[in-house]
């Protein structure tokens, strides 16, 4: 047998690295510059729920809806009623889109054609080129806007200025 294999290695520096890595003083590094980790965070003791967006619907250009078409047939302001014909529910089924029917469905009790597009989350343009439609079909009536024949009605003026006083 072979003496020499009996003899312990000798190791002239600390092992930090690779075996066949020389030691090097230089590669030192000092323990303030070293990057203190932190503790993981504790797993949860159930998976969070996903939030849910509501899904509106198809993601559709609003062009599109309207054919391209951007103009009404009719003068219909922020503030014009709107609302369902007795017999309009039955055209509106047939001969109708579906977001002419949604508006269908929002005019069962008078709107204004800003409360129309805010609920429906569509671009006023759409909603008045799609009420036109609805209103040269007979399915939706228009309702004059209220306006006195010597301007503003000033009773009117003093309790919308009470109600705005009062919030």
């Amino acid at each position: 047998m072979d003496e020499e294999a009996d003899d312990p290695l000798e190791v002239t520096a600390p092992f930090d690295g690779p075996v066949d890595h020389e030691y090097d003083p230089y590669d030192y590094v000092e323990p303030s510059s070293v990057p203190v980790s932190r503790a993981p965070e504790p797993w949860p003791d159930h998976e969070p729920e996903p939030a849910v967006e509501e899904f509106s619907g198809p993601l559709v250009r609003p062009y599109a809806w309207t054919g391209g078409r951007t103009a009404s047939h009719y003068d219909l302001r922020l503030e014009t009623l709107v609302s369902l014909e007795e017999h309009g529910i039955g055209i509106a089924m047939r001969d109708t889109s579906a977001e002419q029917r949604s508006i269908v469905e929002l005019c069962a009790n008078p709107r204004s054609v800003a409360e129309v597009s805010a609920l429906l989350a569509v671009p006023l343009g759409v909603v008045r080129v799609l009420l036109s439609d609805l209103i040269s079909m007979g399915v939706v009536a228009v309702h004059d806007n209220a306006v006195a024949a010597t301007g503003a009605d000033f009773t009117l003026l003093e309790r919308v200025l009470v109600g705005l006083r009062n919030l």
